[in-house]
């Protein structure tokens, strides 16, 4: 049997670990086509990307017929898998994501506060014309998400999209995994999380190797400001003993813009001021990328690609097709509806948990109920999620206010509206339901 994958944003520069990483399972995940799908605007990009996927693939030897194109509907025929990679605006839309809000003293990030309401404000609308024609074009296909952010993307697209086979990825709990194998000294298969929350709200519940209980010795290494932590994206501040010692639980690293929010704003601002925010420091590595790409001796992933806070999405994704086509119903961390996870949490809202993978689809581990010192943050984040899918649908500049003051790192009257009024300015050329 052959397998066909597209790939939605085949232009990014995230690309080539893909291509990587079909390869280093070509005996068990047998793609032999894979077409890599951009737009006008990425054409550049996407030819670049093309020939270095092409010399890749001819070094491997392996036999995988590789197309790249502007037509999305083409590209889709006969597609067994399709991954979203798309980022609406570019870098210069998640510049102004981060840059507006920081000039009123909020804290300037792609995928949470108020930046990460306008990304997926001008996500949404695009990734569910791209579901209805998976739904129309290939029914069958599994459409794996590592658009951010994830979750909420994931939820619009299972409660509004015309394609119900969707699973949302992200590499967090893919890289609090591996760096507790490093802190314990354990090969990453051996170690266990139990993760309960939400994209990038996640915590881990449980940290077990081989059903041994392990978790106050992470704790312990993190207290000591276990550098490795985080990925390239955030800055490990580390962690309190108190904070610690009274959650028992490991943090995710986003989760210091919300509990060292203080401390992250004044690094976020001296990087404002001095050195530029970190889509400019993003636009900068993904210059010095593309020109390795474009070296015709260049015939595998650069090393420098790491340096990408989203490394290792690609080979969570992969390691999922996988896990699907061979029905291997092994473990691992997706965002899927509850469907009775949670206790606490409605059915049909989507979460990131521990599921069994198999051909059908992921099965989510059952957890109970959130644990209390963290289940009312889990609940807000919720509900302001809610209200960023309603907004994003409908274009109501009413319920975008509500989302503007459900975030937890916005939460203030004046300064939302604000904020809302300047983004929406900012970003109108991506946003026309709002007009």
């Amino acid at each position: 049997m052959s397998l066909k994958l597209v790939v939605i944003g085949g232009g990014s520069s995230y690309t080539p670990e893909i291509i990587e990483g079909i390869i280093k399972r070509s005996e068990s995940l047998p793609i032999s086509e894979i077409t890599l799908v951009d737009i006008e605007e990425g054409i550049e990009k996407l030819n670049i990307v093309g020939e270095l996927s092409q010399r890749m693939i001819k070094k491997s030897g392996i036999n995988i017929r590789l197309n790249w194109t502007l037509d999305r509907r083409e590209a889709l025929k006969n597609a067994d898998f399709v991954s979203t990679q798309i980022r609406v605006g570019g870098l210069e839309a998640r510049k102004q994501d981060e840059r507006i809000p920081l000039k009123y003293g909020y804290i300037g990030q792609e995928t949470n506060g108020a930046g990460g309401i306008f990304k997926a404000f001008r996500t949404i609308p695009v990734l569910l014309d791209i579901s209805k024609d998976i739904a129309e074009i290939c029914p069958d296909a599994w459409m794996i998400n590592f658009t951010n952010p994830a979750g909420i993307i994931t939820e619009a697209l299972l409660k509004h999209g015309k394609h119900s086979k969707v699973i949302g990825v992200c590499n967090i709990p893919y890289n609090m995994k591996h760096s507790v194998s490093e802190i314990l000294k354990v090969a990453p298969e051996k170690v266990f999380i139990e993760f309960t929350g939400m994209n990038h709200f996640v915590f881990g519940t449980k940290v077990q190797v081989e059903g041994e209980d392990r978790i106050d010795e992470v704790l312990e290494e993190l207290k000591k400001g276990n550098e490795g932590y985080s990925p390239a994206n955030i800055v490990n501040l580390g962690w309190s003993s108190l904070f610690l010692n009274t959650f028992r639980m490991l943090p995710n690293p986003y989760h210091q813009y919300y509990f060292q929010t203080n401390d992250v704003l004044r690094n976020d601002l001296e990087a404002y001021e001095n050195n530029g925010t970190r889509a400019e420091q993003v636009m900068e590595l993904e210059n010095s990328l593309f020109k390795l790409y474009e070296d015709e001796t260049l015939d595998i992933k650069p090393e420098e690609l790491e340096k990408r806070g989203g490394a290792y999405y690609s080979d969570v994704a992969c390691t999922l097709m996988d896990s699907l086509f061979n029905n291997r119903r092994d473990i691992q961390t997706v965002n899927v509806m509850n469907e009775g996870a949670i206790d606490d949490l409605p059915d049909d809202t989507v979460i990131e948990v521990n599921c069994i993978i198999t051909k059908n689809g992921p099965k989510p581990v059952k957890i109970g109920a959130l644990p209390i010192a963290v289940a009312g943050w889990i609940k807000q984040m919720k509900h302001f999620e809610e209200l960023v899918i309603e907004s994003a649908i409908t274009g109501d500049y009413n319920i975008a206010y509500l989302a503007m003051m459900n975030n937890m790192l916005v939460r203030d009257e004046i300064d939302a509206k604000i904020m809302l009024d300047e983004l929406l300015e900012a970003h109108s050329a991506y946003l026309p339901k709002f007009k």
